[in-house]
């Protein structure tokens, strides 16, 4: 996006076509986020047993 005399311009589509695709993008992005189909069940390992390595200290 970009502006030529004051008025928003597209490089490559015609910026109504522009702000046409991001809405429609937007709004599938959230509607498929918050689809049934999209949640599922997690497994995620329990906190604080991570093994780190020893700290050498600087010389």
């Amino acid at each position: 996006m970009g502006t030529r005399r004051g008025t928003e311009i597209a490089e490559s589509v015609p910026v109504s076509e522009w702000r046409r695709l991001q809405a429609a993008g937007r709004s599938k992005l959230k509607a498929l986020l918050l689809s049934v189909e999209a949640r599922a069940e997690l497994t995620v390992p329990p906190r604080g047993q991570a093994q780190r390595r020893p700290i050498d200290p600087l010389a």
